[in-house]
């Protein structure tokens, strides 16, 4: 039977009003398939007018997924805002403080002015010191340099005789000391790095006293610890190689309560301090450590600026002897 009469007879099933007799079996079968299929399409219209849920696709599910868990992390996402809103407000102070630091810092460098004064710390004496005297005079070459990095007027620093034990010792406990800046290590004695008539030997023993610097000639502090059993040798030395020699004008200044024994850094540091405030008395005072008891000869007792601390003056008694014997450069 072909669609159309199929479609004619179709309100006559529906209404009951078509005899069984008047239709065949198949096409009874056909009527009721087509009444089947338009209640289903009727059905499934209706149920689209009322809203009800369709069937979705894996990927509208994986959608909807997705903006649930957007919309359940709102909150979660206004806070990270706010907090990455707070860190970088953070660095931009840290920044501005940053930059203010480092703007100061080069207003200070911009004031220091380097001299020209070469001071050299003589390291011929490896063979005198034992390995304990070795490390002091090791921490007392650090203390030297790191005052003299930060100094207002640093001076043209060198190490000569720079070997043996004491090479040995830095390349052992102190690796970074091959970058250090503005310093010159020398293997060769100091006679060889300065003409002899520049050369002032500084050395308690002798009868010349210092007053004042000269910055154009070398000076020479002899880096010796040896608990005072080379007594005058540096001395000796100078009148050996017929250099100058002198002493700093510690007496002239200074009282104090033990002999006039300076450990190496603190021979380079009063130097330093002479060079800023060209005054050997407050050169003096700003260096000596309190232990030593220095005060001025008039009697008036003179706190030391540098070292009025107990740490800063423990410091002192750690680069210099734990004992009572003296181990360190007479001046």
């Amino acid at each position: 039977m072909s669609v159309r009469s199929l479609a004619g007879l179709l309100p006559l099933y529906t209404e009951g009003l078509l005899s069984p007799s008047a239709t065949t079996p198949a096409m009874t079968s056909q009527i009721q398939d087509s009444v089947v299929l338009k209640e289903d399409t009727v059905c499934t219209a209706a149920l689209q007018e009322e809203g009800a849920p369709q069937p979705v696709s894996k990927r509208q599910l994986k959608k909807l997924q997705r903006q649930k868990q957007w919309e359940e992390q709102r909150e979660l996402r206004k806070i990270k805002r706010k907090e990455k809103r707070q860190k970088r407000k953070l660095e931009r102070q840290s920044q501005t403080e940053a930059n203010v630091c480092s703007d100061s810092r080069k207003r200070i460098r911009r004031d220091v002015v380097p001299s020209t004064l070469r001071l050299f710390i003589d390291c011929s004496f490896d063979n005198l010191m034992a390995s304990k005297d070795v490390k002091k005079l090791h921490k007392q070459i650090q203390r030297c340099y790191s005052e003299n990095r930060r100094a207002m007027h640093p001076v043209q620093f060198h190490l000569t005789s720079h070997g043996g034990q004491l090479k040995q010792n830095m390349e052992e406990h102190d690796k970074g000391w091959i970058n250090w800046k503005d310093i010159h290590f020398q293997s060769e004695h100091y006679m060889k790095v300065a003409k002899p008539e520049d050369l002032i030997y500084l050395t308690s023993d002798s009868p010349d006293v210092l007053e004042e610097l000269d910055e154009t000639k070398a000076y020479v502090i002899g880096g010796l610890v040896d608990h005072n059993h080379h007594k005058g040798i540096t001395y000796r030395q100078a009148l050996e190689h017929g250099i100058r020699h002198a002493q700093l004008p510690l007496g002239s200044f200074v009282k104090m309560n033990s002999r006039k024994v300076l450990a190496v850094n603190h021979v380079f540091e009063i130097i330093l301090a002479y060079l800023e405030k060209k005054d050997w008395k407050e050169a003096f005072f700003s260096v000596l450590p309190q232990r030593k008891g220095a005060v001025p000869l008039e009697g008036e007792v003179v706190t030391s600026k540098k070292h009025s601390g107990e740490e800063e003056d423990k410091e002192d008694e750690d680069l210099e002897s734990d004992s009572s014997v003296d181990e360190t450069t007479e001046l």
